[in-house]
């Protein structure tokens, strides 16, 4: 995991909704419909978070047809741990380095 990646994954879960959203999906995949009433969440505003999450490679969606046709999208976790440590953010810099990617010079 080099630094942009682990950035990515500490941003998506570094936001109150999208911890939420984990944890409404650790009991079970969901539709995308029945996760926004379940976490009383417009559906825009679910599917941002669910992208982030998506992004970080914390959750997966897939399109499935319900038995009446209609195409319904749902969402699980996939098996994830989240560890950080001196060593975790060293090695993300060590494959950057790898890499030939520059080091970000932002204050």
């Amino acid at each position: 995991m080099n630094s942009e990646e682990l950035l990515a994954l500490l941003s998506a879960v570094g936001h109150a909704q999208r911890l939420r959203v984990i944890a409404e999906l650790a009991g079970g995949r969901l539709y995308v419909s029945e996760l926004a009433r379940r976490l009383e969440m417009s559906r825009p505003l679910l599917y941002m978070h669910l992208d982030r999450l998506e992004k970080a490679g914390l959750v997966v969606g897939r399109l499935e047809l319900s038995e009446d046709g209609k195409a319904l999208k749902y969402f699980e976790l996939t098996p994830f741990e989240l560890k950080l440590n001196v060593a975790t953010v060293l090695a993300a810099l060590d494959e950057d380095a790898a890499a030939g990617a520059a080091p970000d010079e932002r204050p």
